[in-house]
């Protein structure tokens, strides 16, 4: 009995592992996002570009990965949500610091949980209620302050848009739950790539080839080899602690771009409105997910 816990618990922090080398890797959209290497296509295209480079050559690595084809309805509405996303992340990230646009698409969850009571009819918790008011609450403050700030609430907007249309990802992909995952991802970036290839084409701006090395890098370490290493984790550990463990995420991605970028005249610190808004979303998250993942070790401990 004693060494089936000790495998389990090592197949665990295995799985745990996984999911933490996946956020750090998923933390690396803004290091990619904010590089000078795109410095020379225009503010207003390039986002769209972004994403179109990074969901064409993570399509490459993904699409192998399919066991199993087939069609459903809800998958219209979840590419459309996916496309949706991934051009307003990208957009915003042009505009605002990487923090703004992390943390405001990390409102997903109180998307989700808006969405599940209203179409799917799920029933809800005061943590779940308590974690929609922490979220609603950052983002309010980010939103006002940019506001009073005469920054460009626009792309604050674009940053929401990410997470709302992230939240439609989920719910379609929730319904489709028996349906093979690696199919479903690759479907959403195979979709991206269709509908942004006619703005992409027309407004495609030629770069040194050094650029597209980093934009296969974008596409390849930063979206497809995680996506594989999260699946494989959350095998081994239970979602709200992977939950939990990918909020490493929105914490690294400011890091990165200061690490990297920070003397590039382009670098935009984030506000103390975004750092506390960000703060009063982790809150809410956490209390909502960190008492099941506490429950759940205790009960491995018993």
């Amino acid at each position: 009995m004693s060494a089936e816990r000790d495998l389990r618990s090592g197949d665990a922090w295995q799985g745990r592992g996984l999911i933490v080398l996946a956020a750090v890797m998923w933390s690396m959209s803004g290091f990619f996002a904010k590089a000078p290497w795109f410095d020379g296509w225009p503010e207003e295209s390039r986002g769209a570009l972004l994403a179109f480079f990074r969901s064409f050559f993570a399509l490459i690595i993904l699409a192998p990965l399919v066991r199993r084809v087939e069609f459903r309805w809800a998958m219209i509405p979840m590419t459309i949500c996916f496309a949706l996303m991934v051009w307003s992340f990208m957009s915003a990230m042009v505009y605002v610091s990487a923090a703004s646009v992390i943390w405001l698409q990390y409102l997903s969850p109180a998307w989700v949980m808006l969405g599940a009571v209203t179409i799917l009819k799920d029933r809800v918790g005061i943590a779940d209620v308590r974690m929609f008011l922490f979220c609603i609450a950052g983002v309010a403050l980010i939103v006002v302050m940019e506001l009073r700030d005469g920054g460009h609430l626009w792309a604050t907007l674009l940053a929401i848009l990410s997470g709302i249309t992230f939240a439609g990802v989920v719910l379609s992909m929730r319904s489709m739950s028996d349906v093979d995952s690696a199919w479903l991802i690759t479907l959403n970036h195979a979709a991206a790539v269709i509908l942004l290839f006619p703005w992409a084409w027309s407004t495609h701006q030629t770069i040194q080839a050094s650029a597209y090395l980093a934009l296969g890098a974008f596409g390849v370490i930063q979206m497809s080899i995680p996506y594989i290493l999260f699946a494989r984790g959350l095998r081994r550990v239970a979602s709200a602690e992977a939950s939990m463990l990918i909020l490493i995420e929105p914490v690294l991605v400011p890091i990165w771009v200061y690490i990297a970028w920070r003397h590039h005249p382009s670098y935009d610190p984030p506000q103390w409105w975004t750092l506390v808004g960000g703060g009063m979303i982790f809150a809410g998250l956490a209390q909502r997910y960190l008492p099941a993942v506490l429950r759940n070790a205790r009960r491995r401990n018993a």
